[in-house]
């Protein structure tokens, strides 16, 4: 699972963002870490090893649960990253939803996708997290 340098990259991104996000963000950029970690660690456990062909119905259903999240954060927070992170994982949503109707997407544009929305989520997720900690300084609160 962790054997490649790539995936292990990955990872230490992930842990250093979430990482910020708790000790520097404000409420929704630790809920979106939690989402994020949560959603992380339960890909690991339903992830069909053989499951190459077909629909991941167990990860189409933890990526809806977490747009659903990122939606929430976006609805309820006045800021504007939860709007890119809700963007990004309707890409992954939607990655799922073709493979349903049976377009049958090559593989690794599939699995490209979802990478790069994930990326792109913890980036956003990360500048999230600055804005929410420079704002804290400018009001002298940290």
């Amino acid at each position: 699972m962790f054997d490649t340098l790539p995936t292990q990259i990955g990872v230490g991104v992930m842990v250093l963002v979430v990482a910020f996000a708790f000790l520097k963000g404000d409420e929704p950029e630790r809920i979106a870490g939690g989402a994020y970690v949560l959603g992380w660690f339960a890909t690991l456990l339903i992830q069909g090893e053989g499951a190459v062909r077909g629909t991941q119905w167990g990860m189409m259903g933890l990526d809806t649960v977490a747009l659903a999240v990122f939606i929430a954060l976006a609805w309820k927070s006045g800021r504007a990253w939860p709007v890119w992170a809700s963007g990004l994982q309707s890409l992954i949503v939607m990655s799922h939803l073709l493979t349903l109707v049976d377009i049958r997407p090559p593989l690794m544009a599939f699995y490209a996708v979802i990478n790069l929305a994930s990326y792109g989520i913890l980036l956003v997720i990360a500048i999230g997290t600055f804005w929410a900690w420079q704002e804290r300084r400018a009001a002298g609160l940290e």
